[in-house]
């Protein structure tokens, strides 16, 4: 029996149409807050975010998925019966219950099995690895990935004070997207480092910093609702920082080795982006990343969440920077904390 590998098909994103500009945001925390105002450009200054796309207030979650999913599905020439699973995967949700897969394969008229993955930044990263699993284990042929990431909602921008609004200061830059990836079977052949597919993957994490980054209530259908300070995003910067550095570092250049590559077979690399001063750290001596394999979303687009490596690799295929046959890396990192790499051979 030939061993078995998932594939990408294809890869698409969608954004909403509202882009609010930082100078925008900071206007409004100020309109929100009784008496504090942030200190002008602070927000570009400190993150290098421009601005963030917002969700409709009559979107959901599920439709930013949906909406990616449609356009994916057109753009392959596959219908809903092509389909044999559904994932969704975000740190957004619609509901606590049901799973939002549910209400995206609705909206897509799919009737194959569907669930959700969750893991904060590291959503669509950790479906990836789940669904090279099952194919490789000849469960499923295809299988779809949907991703809504509504994380915007979730930014506070009502503030007491100085102390609240550094607590808060790193969902100024997040902001919203869809997204899908489609993935089938395919028989590796010849060399297994010539072969397309997943080709391997590393996940670490230190979950004792779990406090660290939280949202401890809310989807999005009700958070727009709530006015407890929970329902948003909460972190202690610092400490988060350094453990993605520190399991970045030292967990994810292994695999690299096991697979008998280096940094500089990959045409493109996709780094989950939160600010360009932690790009630059991943650029600098140690781990190294060369910067013209990178795409940066973050300026334009900010910080989608689990949304962000599917648009990075999108956007390099569309710029012929990732063609059929090259070798690709996505690099996730995400609060809670944990990080991961996926290689990949288009």
């Amino acid at each position: 029996m030939s061993d078995l590998r998932a594939c990408l098909v294809g890869v698409a994103a969608y954004l909403p149409e509202r882009w609010v500009a930082m100078a925008e945001r900071e206007s409004q925390i100020a309109a929100a807050s009784n008496g504090f105002v942030p200190p002008p450009g602070l927000l570009s200054q400190l993150t290098g975010v421009q601005g963030i796309h917002v969700i409709g207030d009559d979107q959901q979650a599920s439709d930013l998925a949906a909406n990616a999913a449609r356009k994916l599905l057109a753009d392959c020439g596959a219908g809903p019966d092509d389909v044999d699973l559904m994932i969704f995967a975000a740190a957004s949700q619609d509901l606590a219950e049901p799973a939002t897969s549910h209400i995206v394969a609705a909206e897509l008229g799919l009737g194959c099995p569907v669930f959700d993955v969750k893991n904060a930044c590291n959503s669509v990263l950790n479906a990836i690895e789940i669904t090279h699993g099952l194919i490789s284990s000849r469960q499923y042929r295809r299988v779809l990935i949907t991703c809504g990431e509504a994380p915007s909602l979730y930014a506070r921008l009502r503030v007491p004070d100085a102390a609240a609004f550094a607590r808060s200061f790193p969902s100024y830059g997040f902001s919203d997207a869809g997204a899908a990836m489609l993935w089938e079977a395919g028989e590796v052949t010849g060399s297994p480092s010539r072969a397309r597919g997943v080709l391997g993957a590393r996940f670490s994490a230190e979950s004792a910093l779990w406090p660290c980054a939280t949202v401890v209530h809310g989807g999005t259908r009700s958070v727009r609702s709530a006015a407890a300070e929970d329902a948003y995003f909460q972190m202690e910067s610092t400490r988060m920082r350094e453990s993605l550095r520190l399991l970045c570092r030292s967990h994810l250049p292994p695999l690299l080795d096991e697979l008998g590559l280096e940094v500089a077979d990959f045409a493109f690399i996709g780094v989950h982006q939160v600010s360009l001063g932690d790009l630059d750290d991943l650029c600098a001596a140690g781990f190294g990343i060369p910067r013209e394999k990178l795409v940066i979303t973050l300026p334009r687009h900010g910080n989608v969440a689990s949304a962000s490596l599917p648009l990075q690799l999108a956007t390099a295929m569309d710029r012929g920077l990732a063609a059929p046959g090259d070798l690709v890396a996505l690099i996730g990192l995400a609060a809670g904390s944990s990080a991961g790499l996926v290689v990949i051979r288009l």
